[in-house]
């Protein structure tokens, strides 16, 4: 049996993204997503989402640049305001850039995890990365990764949205994204192959 997330990052990031994730989960495949907490469009984010009953919204943890032995403090303080804005717990735990992978981050962050008794991208479900920064984003590629995936439960990233003004080193691909992620042909050949669609709350 193959089960697949598709977990959109960076909600809350701008409101262009937020929108674009909705989007992609209302009339596309994505059914998850993790909430930036500290940009001044997180609470936009949150109030879409509030609006998706069936999206799973966890931390998406910023971490860039902080040492190891300031993470665990910075952990705390971004799940205690994701708290605050959402009125509930994260479904997972992932990070930006994913510097939970980083020598030295990685320990804290999966100690943190599961001290708090969250589920973790790589630790609890392998993170499938071929789709993000791929050259080609489109349909085919995405259907490629599909037919491909291995048994078992596997998250996809992607980070569909809309520029609106952002400037950063993925900002046009946001768009491209969504016209992928939304494609009815990508649903048809998960429902042709059997592989079932969830989120995180579902595991």
């Amino acid at each position: 049996m193959r089960r697949l997330i598709v977990n959109a990052d960076d909600l809350g990031y701008t409101e262009g993204v937020s929108r674009g994730i909705l989007e992609a989960h209302e009339r596309g495949i994505v059914t998850s997503t993790s909430l930036m907490v500290d940009p001044p469009a997180a609470l936009d984010g949150v109030e879409r989402a509030r609006r998706a009953p069936g999206l799973s919204v966890g931390l998406h943890a910023l971490l860039d640049g902080i040492p190891p032995e300031r993470c665990e403090g910075e952990l705390t303080r971004q799940l205690a305001r994701f708290e605050e804005l959402v009125g509930g717990r994260p479904t997972h735990l992932d990070s930006h850039h994913h510097t939970h992978r980083e020598h030295g981050v990685d320990e804290v962050v999966v100690g943190f995890a599961e001290r708090e008794g969250l589920p973790m991208r790589d630790v609890t479900v392998r993170h499938d990365p071929r789709y993000y920064g791929a050259a080609a984003i489109g349909v085919e590629r995405l259907l490629e990764i599909v037919e491909s995936l291995e048994e078992g439960d596997t998250e996809l990233g992607c980070h569909p949205g809309y520029a609106n003004g952002l400037v950063s080193r993925y900002t046009n691909e946001r768009e491209q994204e969504i016209l992928a992620l939304t494609d009815p042909r990508v649903r048809a050949r998960l429902d042709e192959l059997e592989i079932e669609l969830i989120g995180w709350r579902d595991l």
